[in-house]
C-alpha cells in the first residue's frame, strides 16, 4: 500500500506566497518522480511540475518563474514552493508520484489539498 498525504494548501491573497508538501508512505521499492497537477472547477487535471529523483524538473509555462519544486528523496517527500500567486491558481493542487513496486511502475495520487487565492 502506498499512500500520498498532501499538506499547506489554505487562503492566500493574490501576490502572496504558499508552500505545499506531499510525503509518501507504505511498501516501495523506488519513486521514480514526484510532482504536482492541479484542477480548477469545470476543468481538466493539468500539470503544475515535477521533479525526478535525480533532480530534474519541469514546470508549466504558467507557473514559470513563480513556482519552485523540490525533493527530499531521505522523506520522501516534494515541496511546491509558490510566490506571486494570482486568482488564476485557484485550484485543488493533488499530488502525484510515479513508484516502482512490485516490478511495475505506477501513478499514485494524493487526495488533494485545495488552493484559493483572492484578488
Amino acid at each position: 500500500q502506498v499512500q500520498l498525504v498532501e499538506s499547506g494548501g489554505g487562503l492566500v491573497q493574490a501576490g502572496g506566497s504558499l508552500t505545499v508538501s506531499c510525503a509518501a508512505s507504505g511498501r516501495f521499492d523506488s519513486i521514480v518522480a514526484m510532482g504536482w497537477y492541479r484542477q480548477a472547477p469545470g476543468k481538466q487535471r493539468d500539470l503544475v511540475a515535477k521533479i525526478t529523483s535525480g533532480g530534474s524538473t519541469n514546470y508549466a509555462d504558467s507557473v514559470k518563474g513563480r513556482f519552485t519544486i523540490s525533493r527530499d528523496n531521505a522523506k520522501n517527500t516534494v515541496y511546491l514552493q509558490m510566490n506571486s500567486l494570482i486568482p488564476e491558481d485557484t485550484a485543488v493542487y493533488y499530488c502525484n508520484a510515479y513508484i516502482y513496486r512490485g516490478r511495475r511502475w505506477d501513478d499514485y495520487w494524493g487526495q488533494g489539498t485545495q488552493v484559493t487565492v483572492s484578488s
